[in-house]
Parts: structure tokens; C-alpha cells; sequence
């Protein structure tokens, strides 16, 4: 029987909740990871790595949480920045009803859930934050990007977490060939991971 990754879209194995609770700038964060999501027993060692730069989180405008799982991100900047308006979105529907479940013990007004092909198409984001599916391969990683870099607004910033074995640094790579009129560099090394920035430039005002 084929193994059932935590990218698919209709997850069928039995749906087991493990309790995780950590913490960000000095804030409890009590929330539940779900089987047939990604990290399904605890957080990943990548989103905490990112979810650590706390300075560097959103403080508004609209935010996309790219590949949500059962919510850290999205949650952990909806609830310390409440200007920000947090988009999370993800292919595997357990994902979205698990994130839903873990941002109503909270209360989060300026957070949205949705299955990504129910984002609007003309929405526009001033940051991305993502620990993003590298385990789907690399064509399809870059698909991916490809789809949601483009709707970074203009001075907008995508910002990552990729484990350096699994490719990040010709990750970069490939983003500044891809993406020449961006801003693309590593912004932080902690232990095994990379934070990877694209920045798209803002918009001159001189003409």
C-alpha cells in the first residue's frame, strides 16, 4: 500500500490528536497537531527555528501562511499581531480543519482558513512565511512558488525555513535565477536550517 504523505489532499488514515504547546516571544501558545498533517506529533524543528525570529514576524498588512499543517505560523503571527490579516492555506483538508480547531481555542478575528484553491486569485500579500513541502520534490516545490511568489505586493518579503540537507542553499539559487529582480539571500543559520528571504522591491515613486 502506497504511504500516505501529509501532502495529500484528503487524508484517510485515522485522525489522532497530540496536544503541543510551546512558546514565542513569551507567549503559551496550547494547540493540537492532528495525524496526516505534517509534523503530526509535535512542532517541527524548522518552524521553530522560524517562528523564533520574532522581530522579523509581520506586524500587519495581509500575510500568507504557504502550507499552514494544523496552524503554528499562522496562529503564532494572528495572535501576536492582530494588524496583520493572516491568510492560511493548505492542499489537505485535515490541515484546514485542524488549524480552524487550534485558532478557535484562541479567538482569532484576523485570521482566515481556507483550501488553496479557494484563495482568491487576486489577493496580494506584503509577506509570506512558510516552512514549505521540500518532501514533494522539486519540480513540484518550484510550481508551488512559482504560484504564490509572484503575489508578493510591491516592498513585500516571502520568508522560509529549509533544512540545509534538504536542499536550501541551491534553493537560493534557483530563486535569484528565477526571480532577478528580486532580493534573494539567507537571512539567518540556526543549527541545521536556513531562513531564506525573497524580497520583491518596492515600487519607485520617482518616474
Amino acid at each position: 500500500m502506497q504511504m500516505e504523505h501529509y501532502f495529500s489532499s484528503e487524508p484517510t488514515t485515522k485522525k489522532i490528536e497530540t496536544e503541543v504547546s510551546f512558546e514565542v516571544d513569551g507567549v503559551r501558545f496550547d494547540m493540537a497537531a492532528a495525524s496526516g498533517t505534517f509534523s503530526s506529533t509535535k512542532l517541527d524543528a524548522g518552524t521553530k527555528v522560524l517562528l523564533s525570529h520574532t522581530a522579523m514576524l509581520p506586524k500587519d498588512g495581509n500575510v500568507l501562511d504557504l502550507g499552514c499543517g494544523w496552524g503554528p505560523i499562522g496562529i503564532v503571527i494572528a495572535a501576536l499581531h492582530p494588524a496583520s490579516k493572516v491568510h492560511a492555506v493548505d492542499i489537505n483538508q485535515r490541515s484546514i480543519e485542524q488549524t480552524r480547531a487550534n485558532a478557535d481555542r484562541i479567538g482569532l478575528p484576523n485570521l482566515s482558513i481556507c483550501l488553496a484553491e479557494d484563495l482568491p486569485s487576486d489577493l496580494k500579500f506584503d509577506a509570506i512565511w512558510s516552512n514549505p513541502p521540500i518532501r514533494i520534490g522539486k519540480v513540484a516545490l518550484h510550481e508551488l512558488l512559482r504560484a504564490y511568489i509572484p503575489r508578493l505586493g510591491d516592498g513585500g518579503r516571502a520568508v522560509f525555513v529549509v533544512q540545509k540537507n534538504l536542499g536550501a542553499d541551491s534553493l537560493i539559487r534557483w530563486l535569484a535565477e528565477e526571480y532577478p529582480s528580486h532580493s534573494v539571500s539567507r537571512i539567518g543559520t540556526a543549527k541545521t536550517y536556513r531562513i531564506i528571504e525573497v524580497a520583491n522591491p518596492a515600487k519607485s515613486q520617482n518616474k
